[in-house]
């Protein structure tokens, strides 16, 4: 499994799409992530794990999945959008975000923007069942950049976007009623799961929940 940090390289752009069948053959205009790449290698677009199966000095190809196309907005986009990239992280790289894993769990659509001084509060709603594994002032991985939650609601929640994060990714492109890809955290997707198995099958609260030193040893936190 690739890694990534969600700390967007830089901005490509969708120079082609080439659907063969079920599938679609992505052209993207890009450099940074271009640097010491290799055929086999992946890189993040839109916070989606893709092979570059071809590439040359300012551009490479990826191929989509059906699947791929199913669980993200990448389906949906025309040459000339704007992507936010990201290399596979390597083990001597600077981990400045969180774990993400280019796995999207499902699309976001955006509720409301609105600036606040010197940033961007942006409302972006998901499925209820998306919020079991969020938390306030936790990490999410939105269209691939690394953001932490504000507040969190029954099916939404808000995030605030410094400037430098605005500009510097395809999120100042974005506007009410766009689609965005979320990758919740990891660690709360092995908490709730670990949390489930230990109170059976059936749903639980997880703020109910009483939580001892015995509940930490069992589980393998202590």
């Amino acid at each position: 499994m690739c890694l990534f940090t969600g700390i967007v390289q830089e901005i490509g752009v969708l120079r082609e799409v080439v659907r063969t069948g079920g599938t679609y053959l992505f052209s993207i205009t890009a450099r940074r992530v271009l640097q010491d790449i290799k055929k086999g290698d992946s890189i993040a677009v839109n916070g989606v794990c893709l092979t570059v199966i071809d590439f040359n000095g300012n551009s490479f190809n990826a191929e989509l999945m059906p699947e791929t196309l199913k669980a993200s907005n990448l389906g949906d986009l025309k040459p000339g959008a704007l992507l936010n990239l990201e290399q596979a992280v390597r083990a001597k790289d600077f981990l400045g975000g969180h774990i993400v894993t280019g796995h999207v769990d499902g699309i976001g659509v955006v509720k409301s923007i609105r600036k606040n001084r010197n940033a961007y509060l942006v409302e972006i709603g998901i499925k209820k069942d998306l919020t079991r594994y969020l938390v306030e002032k936790g990490s999410i991985a939105v269209n691939g950049v690394s953001l932490t939650i504000m507040e969190l609601y029954s099916d939404s929640f808000l995030i605030s976007l410094t400037r430098e994060t605005w500009n510097s990714t395809n999120l100042h492109c974005v506007k009410t009623g766009d689609s965005l890809n979320i990758e919740t955290d990891l660690l709360g997707k092995y908490v709730y799961k670990i949390l489930k198995n230990y109170f059976g099958n059936k749903e639980f609260v997880p703020h109910h929940t009483t939580i001892n030193r015995e509940f930490l040893i069992e589980n393998g936190f202590i």
